[in-house]
């Protein structure tokens, strides 16, 4: 089961990022576990989670589905700042 690290940037706030309910509504689901988050210091609106994914496949279309997006709104994710790191 692969570990990865996304990280992204947020207009809404750590607080608010950190308190959302929508990364286990979203991830669940799919298997993913051990969830943490992280707040870059020097830049509060700069914020990454790293979990264990078992099937990246299944990630990957989910991050493509309305309830993603619809997450990412609510959370106050800037979309086009996302990226993706997978454990090699």
């Amino acid at each position: 089961m692969p570990t990865i690290v996304a990280h992204h940037n947020i207009t809404k706030g750590s607080k608010h990022w950190l308190t959302s309910p929508k990364r286990k509504e979203l991830f669940g689901p799919l298997g993913v576990t051990n969830i943490r988050t992280f707040v870059d210091s020097q830049n509060p609106n700069r914020v990454a989670v790293m979990m264990d994914v078992p099937d990246m496949n299944a990630l990957m279309a989910a991050m493509q589905t309305k309830a993603a997006a619809d997450a990412m709104a609510f959370d106050g994710v800037v979309p086009e700042s996302l990226v993706i790191l997978v454990e090699s």
